[in-house]
């Protein structure tokens, strides 16, 4: 059981003071819906003003010429460990996901593999990608509890053969909230041919991401959750080694700078008058937490998840998903809960104690997936202790 002062909130509050949260609201949904502190609310008003004050300069110019996007993208690449050459902006990990299954080659018989931890709407659009191509997907079962990562990448691998082509896989998982061991799971299908898209949106600031080591074919993130950027912006890398064979899921002009040569990234640039001042704010975002301290913001919200844990486990009874330590689980944690109804225990904390929080229905079974951030107390995970031990007393 942690003590107290592991989760001391006295030394946050001056930075907790930086969100906005609603009057009667204890948000503890911050892995699906990460709200800007204001620091970024306010780099983004500066934004919104100079684009409306010279949209000329904004969505042409500078579009044309690489300037305020390129700063950024280079900003982000710098975090991720990467070629800027290699980013492209995207609306979030939905559409850079969509990119890449619009682009990737499948024929009749060959397989995607993905997992059952995979997000729902991940898997329900490689199902359409592989039926309209005669292609299979396989959904690979990951047993639980999680005891190793040697026999969670054997298991993942147990039915791969030559017709395997590609491996969706989640660096942190949304319903079980894991922290896959990736770095074994990219070189396992390296060594077996097989290409990587990695689902990431929950790993940036999170984890520390390496791209360039990590080695996979495709990476795609929303920035909207750990790293606080407005939403509506997010990446798709790409390795070079797959560029080529990429395409644009809108058709639009394009951009090559005179005297540049043509890129992979070009069609992703003039979407007509897409708002770029969310993609602009990306650096902002990263100098936010960069003064707070990577590691200091990595260990202050795992350490809440691990107080979420202590309390939820005591409350039901019932073992943890996962090891306990940072290496399988971050800024976020899903504990599993009796059997009920899922939306209808959602609904009631929501109605009767003002708690934003999923509760998520996964293979036959549900979890509470509380997730933290720098505005999020000890009090929150209390108050939510709390009100579960009333709600399950009631059969919810």
């Amino acid at each position: 059981m942690l003590h107290m002062t592991d989760v001391d909130d006295d030394a946050w509050r001056e930075i907790a003071a930086q969100w906005s949260i609603a009057p009667g609201v204890t948000y503890l949904n911050h892995g699906s819906f990460g709200p800007p502190p204001r620091p970024l609310l306010e780099a983004r008003e500066v934004w919104l003003r100079r684009v409306a004050g010279n949209p000329m300069e904004y969505l042409t110019r500078g579009i044309e010429q690489d300037r305020y996007l390129g700063e950024a993208r280079q900003s982000l690449a710098s975090l991720v460990g990467c070629s800027s050459d290699d980013l492209a902006f995207v609306e979030n990990s939905t559409v850079g996901m969509n990119i890449v299954a619009n682009s990737f080659s499948l024929s009749p018989g060959d397989r995607v593999l993905a997992t059952d931890h995979e997000y729902g709407a991940v898997l329900r659009l490689w199902e359409g990608v592989c039926a309209k191509a005669g292609a299979q997907l396989i959904v690979r079962s990951l047993s639980y509890p999680i005891e190793n990562d040697e026999a969670l990448v054997a298991q993942l691998f147990a039915e791969c053969d030559e017709r395997t082509k590609l491996l969706i896989v989640s660096h942190v998982t949304s319903p079980t909230a894991v922290v896959l061991p990736l770095e074994r799971i990219c070189a396992k299908a390296r060594r077996r041919g097989i290409a990587v898209c990695v689902d990431g949106p929950h790993a940036i600031a999170m984890r520390e991401v390496n791209l360039q080591s990590l080695d996979c074919d495709f990476y795609v993130a929303s920035l909207h959750k750990w790293l606080c950027a407005p939403f509506g912006t997010g990446f798709l890398y790409v390795h070079p080694r797959r560029q080529d064979a990429i395409r644009p899921l809108v058709i639009s002009w394009g951009r090559t700078p005179p005297g540049v040569a043509k890129s992979w990234r070009d069609e992703f640039f003039w979407l007509g008058t897409r708002d770029p001042t969310g993609y602009l704010c990306v650096p902002a975002a990263i100098e936010f937490l960069a003064n707070v301290g990577w590691e200091r913001f990595r260990e202050r919200t795992h350490q809440l998840a691990k107080y979420a844990k202590d309390l939820i486990v005591e409350l039901t009874g019932l073992p943890p998903f996962t090891p306990d330590d940072v290496q399988w689980y971050g800024s976020m944690i899903a504990l599993p809960l009796p059997d009920g109804d899922a939306p209808s225990l959602q609904r009631e904390l929501v109605r009767r104690y003002g708690i934003e929080i999923p509760i998520i229905p996964w293979q036959g079974r549900r979890f509470v997936r509380p997730s933290c951030h720098l505005y999020t107390k000890r009090q929150h995970l209390e108050q939510l202790r709390d009100a579960l031990h009333e709600l399950l007393a009631e059969k919810h």
